[in-house]
């Protein structure tokens, strides 16, 4: 089956790269991606596949910008059913490079891979469906809205109950890596990435003429004290080992050279493994902020949005996919991964259901832009994955033995 999952997948490969580079060109924000889902319907319905569309409702007047299709064997009749995962939405980053297919949303980006999620899942669903009479069971293709913003698309999905009938036995995911090398997949058991809350602080004085600091409450040094002392939280107040990261990535302190602002505000975020540790953090770093800021004549807006939760491999899924990469891939080219403190939204299908999230490495020396790192503007993958990541989809699920 191995072999026939190959040469589906090798048919479909032209395809696969042109969709891609279709999603690459026209990305979509988290949650406006009405655009990216209706293709996806419309290659599935094409194919004569069952979707369901409109679903990972933001709110209950919003359109659902998801779809969920379900794929169906024929060999023999079977009630198992697993679930495989793309995200669709894009990233607010101004691209370079790539001029062949660049995206054509100015200041939107697919600098993440979701594009090439969704190719492969729609690849892996497709030659599913072709080779409908030589498996048996059910697989869901899961098409999923805003994996990037809170409060992810995978949370929505949960709380509609779009798994409850069918109800998959489990889920798999991957995300293209740039660090590892075309080729290789990267497994890991057990908790696998952090938990990811996002922070949200205003630092409140009186502003001025900067000539005249006596008249004013600078906000600047306190913000800049608070900040100070929120990375030592990090390194004086968690536990040695246990891992944790605090990365504050914006500060705005809206003055002018003469001019002392009003306020500070400062956005970034907390990633931990531990819940116990992290329900911690959110009474105890508000409570800091205040300490710090009333007592320099401020005040502070501390607000804590809380994420996704870790995102947890179940070892006996996660061992059996791994067995079915080996035997798909070879046992050369199945690296073991270190926990990572990004965020995956993919937690919230692992804390309802068994689930398995794997790397897919697309990094290649010889390709420009396929080694960047995540998030980049010149992010890229070598295109040559897209079959690699579709046919292990593929094969994980139908090899899985609940399916």
């Amino acid at each position: 089956m191995i072999d026939r999952i190959r040469t589906t997948i090798a048919d479909l490969q032209a395809d696969m790269i042109g969709w891609r580079r279709h999603l690459h060109q026209h990305p979509e924000l988290s949650f406006h991606e009405t655009n990216t889902v209706r293709f996806v319907v419309e290659k599935l319905r094409a194919e004569g596949i069952e979707v369901r569309d409109g679903v990972g409702r933001r709110t209950p007047d919003a359109p659902g910008t998801g779809a969920i299709a379900l794929v169906k064997g024929e060999k023999a009749k079977s009630d198992a059913c697993i679930a495989i995962r793309a995200d669709l939405d894009a990233l607010p980053i101004t691209e370079v490079g790539k001029e062949a297919y660049c995206s054509k949303n100015p200041g939107v980006m697919h600098a993440c891979g979701h594009d090439a999620h969704t190719a492969m899942v729609l690849g892996a669903g497709i030659a599913l469906h072709r080779l409908r009479r030589e498996w048996s069971g059910t697989v869901m293709l899961v098409f999923q809205p805003g994996e990037e913003k809170e409060p992810g698309g995978a949370s929505l999905l949960v709380k509609e109950g779009v798994f409850n009938d069918p109800k998959p036995a489990g889920i798999l995911g991957q995300h293209v890596t740039p660090e590892l090398p075309i080729g290789k997949l990267g497994f890991r058991t057990g908790p696998f990435m952090a938990a990811a809350d996002e922070l949200y602080i205003t630092v409140k004085g009186r502003g001025g003429h900067a000539g005249s600091p006596h008249l004013c409450i600078d906000p600047v040094p306190i913000a800049a004290q608070l900040i100070l002392a929120l990375q030592q939280v990090v390194s004086r107040r968690n536990k040695p080992g246990q891992p944790m990261v605090l990365s504050l990535g914006k500060v705005i302190a809206n003055g002018a050279t003469n001019i002392i602002p009003d306020e500070v505000r400062i956005e970034g975020t907390m990633r931990t493994f531990d819940e116990t540790w992290r329900t911690e953090l959110h009474r105890m770093l508000p409570e800091l902020g205040r300490g710090i800021c009333e007592g320099l004549g401020a005040t502070v807006d501390f607000r804590i949005v809380k994420g996704s939760p870790v995102v947890k491999n179940d070892p006996e899924l996660t061992a059996r996919i791994r067995e079915a990469a080996v035997a798909f891939m070879g046992a050369e080219n199945i690296v073991d991964m270190d926990i990572r403190m990004g965020a995956e939204d993919f937690a919230y299908y692992t804390h309802v259901m068994p689930g398995c999230f794997f790397r897919l490495g697309t990094g290649n020396p010889d390709k420009p832009g396929t080694q960047s790192g995540l998030h980049r503007a010149e992010m890229d993958i070598d295109e040559d994955a897209l079959a690699i990541g579709a046919g292990m989809m593929a094969w994980g699920a139908i090899s899985e033995r609940r399916v």
